[in-house]
């Protein structure tokens, strides 16, 4: 959770939950209007969308408390700020498998932004069978008297996996971590008829694309 490469001093001036939060407001602000510009930019480019859709959310008190107390953090400003990494979160939704690292190499390429950590979720799903790609990022957000990086976390996946993913957090807070077998039995098979239909779709795709190519 920790990431020391995050300077916490930036903060330091900040005591006012309100501040801090109008901060990693503005961070998912500044990341989102990117996002917009990149996909702009490449239908500009290519005549292609590879973004179906962009969420954004910022976690709420109850949620920071729960996550700190679950690692035996004392709740405070500071540690919501030091350990606590998905304050701020982005959800990019896509078609295709091969989308999700392309907009991954999209983004690594601004250079205002550092990426601290990925997890690639997709090679090595979790036991639930979680699929997707993370990236935690800090971006400057730049106010009247100072610039504080902020982190974000960015999720990419494609829309049958935002899908699956949707139904699997619903049941992960309905019954706080622990569902009941059978229902967990039936999520990790439905992951993998997801794969399995976002294989069968890229594959349509690629077959799509190289015929047109074979037209022209």
């Amino acid at each position: 959770m920790n990431y020391d490469s995050v300077p916490l001093r930036d903060f330091k001036e900040i005591d006012n939950w309100d501040t801090v939060m109008f901060v990693y407001h503005s961070a998912l602000k500044q990341i989102e209007t990117k996002i917009d510009i990149m996909n702009d930019e490449f239908q500009h480019r290519h005549k292609y969308n590879p973004i179906e859709h962009v969420k954004s959310r910022i976690k709420t008190p109850e949620s920071i408390v729960k996550k700190l107390k679950r690692h035996n953090y004392e709740s405070s400003t500071e540690n919501m700020i030091r350990y606590v990494n998905d304050i701020a979160g982005i959800r990019i939704s896509c078609s295709f498998t091969s989308d999700i690292y392309l907009i991954a190499d999209m983004i690594s390429k601004q250079n205002d932004l550092t990426i601290l950590a990925r997890r690639d979720y997709m090679k090595n799903p979790k036991k639930s069978g979680y699929r997707s790609y993370h990236m935690l990022v800090t971006t400057p957000v730049f106010l009247s008297d100072s610039i504080i990086d902020t982190k974000v976390e960015i999720q990419i996946r494609t829309v049958a996996q935002d899908f699956w993913a949707t139904l699997e957090h619903k049941m992960h807070y309905k019954f706080e971590g622990d569902g009941p077998d059978y229902i967990t039995k039936e999520l990790r098979e439905c992951a993998r008829y997801v794969a399995e239909l976002d294989e069968r779709m890229q594959e349509l795709n690629n077959a799509i694309q190289k015929y047109g190519k074979n037209l022209e």
